[in-house]
């Protein structure tokens, strides 16, 4: 099937295995932002979703508690992948303790919502971050005790 035709069966309500989405998460989903390995991360999240077989990377760089930089690798559905990116989008900027109070469902929010059988792509986005800041703290942690 064609690549264009496929995105563009995706924007239809659900119909079988198709999903209705936003035009902002299908524009993430066709030019992700922040995509791809970062060096030196101060912070990296590992998650993945056994049901369904998404997987995500997310990675930060944290300067005087504030998030600069985000970047992502994900193996998934459009859903998953749109996520990450306005994810990473959603971070850069806040401090580190903003990022903590972000949720699931803030993240649905931003990307204009998400079916009910792809909620799950919003919890993925949701550990990899909390994951990754866990990874910062601990660096950090190990750091400030000179060890």
């Amino acid at each position: 099937m064609d690549f264009k035709i496929l995105v563009f069966n995706l924007t239809k309500r659900k119909r079988g295995n198709v999903w209705e989405y936003s035009k902002k998460l299908l524009d993430h989903f066709k030019n992700p932002r922040n995509y791809g390995k970062m060096k030196n991360p101060d912070g990296v999240g590992r998650v993945g979703n056994i049901v369904c077989g998404d997987v995500l990377e997310l990675a930060i760089k944290v300067q005087n508690n504030r998030i600069t930089d985000a970047r992502f690798l994900t193996f998934g559905c459009v859903a998953a992948l749109g996520v990450s990116s306005v994810l990473t989008e959603m971070v850069k900027g806040k401090t580190v303790e903003q990022a903590k109070k972000l949720t699931p469902a803030d993240i649905s929010k931003e990307v204009g919502g998400l079916p009910n059988e792809k909620a799950h792509c919003a919890v993925l986005g949701f550990q990899g971050l909390k994951k990754a800041i866990e990874d910062y703290e601990s660096k950090s942690k190990i750091k400030s005790q000179g060890v």
